[in-house]
């Protein structure tokens, strides 16, 4: 009889472990959207700014990623980082009315950047990162980048929320923003972590491992303590036998 409990005993442990492994993570499930790091800058300055892109479906692949660039505060000039089996094209339009950007009248700007993939694209459950150089940063409190996500089976994504849109639904799914001089809100929803960015500005490469290197240590960090916590209900039941086994004898 006391075999039996202790049985009981060790799968209630592997089920305390499985749950936490569950509970750590639908966390990362929620965080898996475009995002853009750093996500604070200076006014004023050019940025090197890398965009996380993930593929969220389990059957298809991203074949398209569509950077819609303000009109409102627009940037003067816009180049892209190539990628590796990707084609990517910037285009410029005239504005709807001209604005000021740092005294400077504009009345034309680069407006959108495609990146279409040439081959398989980003595959279920993989991220690709793509960076862009912009400048100059207009002197506003943020400035909102929606990301169309178009997938091989069709489906569309708009990743064009903005902060004031997710205060009324937090359902929605949120565009990257870029928070300008201050730093991000503690509730924001966007996920990136912040940093500045200086007006000589990191090299492209260097900003685009770093935004990887970030994102993957959180991951890792996470799946290990899920790992530790499992592991200590196994051990718990294992102990837990061994003493009924000796106390039995």
């Amino acid at each position: 009889m006391q075999y039996t409990r202790t049985q009981k005993f060790t799968r209630i442990a592997f089920g305390v472990g499985a749950g936490a492994v569950l509970a750590l993570a639908a966390p990362l499930a929620a965080s898996a959207h475009v995002t853009v790091t750093p996500d604070q800058v200076d006014a004023g300055g050019w940025s090197y700014l890398t965009f996380r892109a993930p593929t969220e479906s389990d059957t298809a692949s991203t074949t398209k990623l569509e950077f819609h660039l303000p009109k409102d505060t627009p940037f003067t000039h816009v180049s892209y980082q190539p990628v590796a089996g990707w084609t990517a094209e910037v285009s410029e339009e005239t504005l709807p009315e001209p604005v000021d950007v740092l005294g400077n009248e504009v009345s034309e700007a680069p407006t959108e950047v495609v990146y279409t993939a040439e081959d398989g694209g980003i595959e279920p459950g993989q991220v690709q990162m793509f960076t862009l150089s912009v400048g100059p940063v207009a002197d506003t409190g943020s400035i909102a980048i929606p990301v169309t996500q178009t997938y091989s089976d069709g489906t569309v994504v708009e990743w064009a929320a903005t902060p004031e849109q997710l205060e009324e639904d937090d359902t929605l799914d949120p565009a990257p923003v870029l928070w300008v001089n201050d730093a991000p809100p503690a509730d924001d929803h966007h996920g990136a972590s912040a940093g500045h960015d200086d007006e000589q500005g990191a090299a492209a490469g260097s900003t685009t491992a770093e935004a990887a290197g970030s994102t993957n240590g959180v991951t890792l960090g996470l799946s290990i303590a899920a790992l530790v916590i499992a592991a200590g209900g196994v051990l718990l039941g294992a102990v837990a036998l061994s003493r009924s086994r000796k106390a039995a004898e």
